[in-house]
């Protein structure tokens, strides 16, 4: 006799949120500052896919803040093109955090920019800003819903194959 189980509706659910938190987090080891800083320079290209990243370095400077260089190539260019975030010294006091990662200090939006020497308006900078978080809410919300669909498909695999395993 074959014993049938199926899934419990707050079986599907577990597996419904579990794959949307693993979905939604990168898994990235990149600081955000820098990471967030590659994405403002993505709104600033004409082609943002063909964005080759060749340097990255961060220069904290304590209370005088942060500075996150990157090198890159695009949109066919010759030669090697920079960009420089400078991030704010944000930190109240020294905290375990702070010590175990120093950037943590600073605050997680630059309050300017500058690709290849010319810096860009505070207007300029806050347009940025407002793409780079649109781009990244719309992956955010991409990822999720791929890891609802993929929980989906499992559920109506289990729920198919009848053995609930």
């Amino acid at each position: 006799m074959t014993k049938r189980t199926t899934a419990s509706p707050g079986m599907i659910v577990a597996l419904a949120t579990a794959s949307v938190l693993v979905a939604s987090c990168s898994g990235s080891r990149e600081d955000v500052r820098v990471s967030f800083c590659k994405k403002l320079v993505a709104t600033q290209v004409a082609s943002p896919s063909s964005v080759r990243w060749t340097d990255v370095q961060t220069h904290p400077r304590g209370h005088s803040g942060l500075s996150v260089v990157l090198g890159f190539e695009s949109d066919g260019l010759s030669g090697p093109r920079q960009a420089t975030c400078r991030y704010r010294y944000n930190a109240v006091e020294d905290t375990a955090l702070m010590l175990s990662d120093p950037l943590s200090a600073y605050s997680t939006s630059p309050e300017t920019m500058t690709i290849d020497g010319e810096s860009l308006s505070r207007s300029a900078l806050a347009e940025a800003v407002k793409q780079a978080m649109i781009a990244q809410g719309k992956a955010i919300i991409d990822r999720a819903q791929q890891g609802i669909e993929d929980a989906a498909a499992l559920a109506r695999d289990r729920l198919g194959s009848g053995n609930g395993n």
